[in-house]
């Protein structure tokens, strides 16, 4: 057993490129693994430095607690975003085999289906996940539809009145309606926008929140 393991570490690479030459002509399976392992790795590396910060900023409980919810954060995102791309590059490959090339409907419909099956419990992540991409695709549709001229090119600048309108709307919301944002995004502006309301004496001014 031991001998077994000792030649395995020895000689992976090896192993492992004899075993990438005997699938080559199943390209898209060796993809959907890579996928697999960089959606580990990303998952990782966005997720633990963001709950780093919130937990240990916003979040409460004893440090054991705070670490064992940046772990379940950073856990929770990096394998949904494992499984959602390898399963998403493993069912728009089969479809590509399939039809003999890659087609654009292959990977919304992939998409569409890996994604309420991966992405779609209502958590704290997954909820984050997805406004993330929310809003990077509405302005990427809008310029979509000007690139193909649906509706016109701006002859203004449009930037400003983009963020015009997304802190103006932000606001509203925030301090009239604050129970209907995500959770996160209403400790951070409690805190920018509310716990600056409140001081006991230069400490409390200066030093610290409260």
């Amino acid at each position: 057993m031991i001998d077994s393991v000792r030649f395995l570490i020895e000689n992976w690479e090896a192993i492992g490129n004899g075993l990438l030459y005997k699938f080559k002509d199943q390209r898209f399976l060796l993809a959907a693994l890579k996928g697999l392992r960089n959606g580990l790795v990303y998952g990782v590396r966005i997720r633990a430095p963001h709950a780093l910060v919130m937990v240990f900023l916003f979040g409460e409980g004893t440090i054991l607690q705070k670490l064992l919810t940046i772990f379940r954060l950073t856990k929770t995102h990096a394998i949904n975003l494992a499984k959602f791309v390898f399963s998403y590059k493993l069912l728009q490959g089969s479809m590509s085999e399939l039809q003999g090339r890659k087609k654009e409907w292959h990977s919304a419909a992939a998409a569409f289906v890996m994604g309420y099956f991966v992405f779609g419990e209502n958590n704290a992540v997954n909820m984050q996940i997805n406004l993330y991409l929310l809003s990077r695709v509405v302005v990427g549709l809008t310029k979509l539809a000007a690139n193909e001229e649906i509706i016109p090119q701006p002859n203004f600048p449009v930037f400003p009145w983009f963020a015009a309108a997304v802190w103006g709307l932000v606001l509203w919301l925030f301090e009239f309606h604050p129970s209907v944002l995500q959770g996160s995004l209403q400790k951070s502006m409690t805190y920018l926008y509310h716990d600056s309301n409140f001081w006991t004496d230069i400490k409390t001014f200066v030093l610290r929140n409260k």
